[in-house]
């Protein structure tokens, strides 16, 4: 007489994530600024003086356009945007989190997966309300009259991208990628982005700026490789 040994699901989806790593790459890439920086108007927060005092009276810099000191692009959001039809990958279980501090969001650009937990924090003492307006999930907007209140949230559907604003403060705005797998990175204050454990296979990536638009490109990643794509944006 003879018995099947089963697995717990769990340690099956921690066999195959292994399994999938050993025969993954990575994508790694720079996003290059050309030409002049453009003359975007300095937020003022007037229109509420809590979140003006935050910031001693000053202006604050957009965030629609972070050119680094090395002449890259902060705040791109790069992904595979085709390849991976027919995968699916468990969604991320660890929770994002986007915090409205000195009347801005932050961060200002990022991306999580579909079903994954969203963490909406208020550290200001004022009153913010958060209202996403994606069109494949259910929108919400919500109040958060109290420093430290937290609400959790998740996106149906995948989606790139998602607006988010704040209806009480209009200069306050932000950008959701939403996906169905894990491979998406945003570019840092040197204009640098990795994504990691890709499978090996054909790829197309996508770089996306809120003012600059998309760019892409064919990538073939191979088995323990890194691939490089650089993406450059500008006038």
């Amino acid at each position: 007489m003879s018995s099947k040994l089963r697995l717990p699901s769990f340690l099956l989806t921690t066999l195959c994530l292994v399994a999938m790593q050993a025969f993954a790459g990575n994508v790694t890439g720079k996003i290059n600024f050309k030409g002049a920086k453009p003359n975007l108007p300095a937020i003022t927060m007037n229109a509420d003086q809590k979140c003006l005092k935050m910031h001693g009276g000053k202006t604050v810099a957009s965030e629609q356009v972070v050119v680094n000191p090395n002449n890259t692009l902060r705040y791109a959001l790069v992904y595979v945007k085709k390849g991976l039809e027919g995968k699916k990958f468990p969604t991320a279980k660890d929770k994002m989190t986007i915090d409205q501090k000195g009347c801005m969001y932050n961060p200002h650009v990022f991306g999580m997966m579909a079903g994954q937990s969203l963490e909406i924090l208020n550290s200001d003492p004022v009153i913010h309300n958060i209202h996403a307006l994606p069109k494949n999930s259910t929108q919400f907007n919500i109040g958060q009259p109290k420093q430290g209140q937290k609400t959790t949230k998740t996106f149906d559907k995948p989606e790139m991208p998602v607006k988010v604003k704040c209806d009480v403060h209009p200069w306050m705005g932000a950008w959701i990628g939403v996906f169905d797998h894990p491979f998406y990175a945003v570019s840092d204050d040197k204009g640098n982005f990795t994504i990691k454990n890709l499978p090996a296979g054909e790829y197309e990536i996508e770089a996306w700026h809120e003012k600059y638009g998309s760019q892409s490109m064919k990538v073939t990643v191979g088995a323990s490789d890194t691939k490089t794509a650089d993406f450059t944006f500008g006038q």
